[in-house]
């Protein structure tokens, strides 16, 4: 038992150490991977489209 509250006491002196973001920095990189989320998604999609229709010409083409 003593050494889960020295663990305790450990982690309680640690988090004081932490320097945490300002809500502006959350914000700017929340709204940053949202952005690039959805524009690697539209690259995604841009792609798979591409690659069907290729791949639809030479199906089509063999018949």
């Amino acid at each position: 038992m003593n050494k889960f509250i020295q663990y305790l006491k450990d982690v309680r002196s640690e988090m004081a150490k932490v320097t945490w973001p300002h809500k502006n920095e959350v914000t700017g990189a929340t709204i940053l991977v949202v952005v690039l989320s959805i524009l690697f998604s539209i690259f995604v999609f841009a792609c798979d489209k591409t690659l069907l229709f290729i791949v639809g010409l030479f199906l089509n083409k063999g018949m």
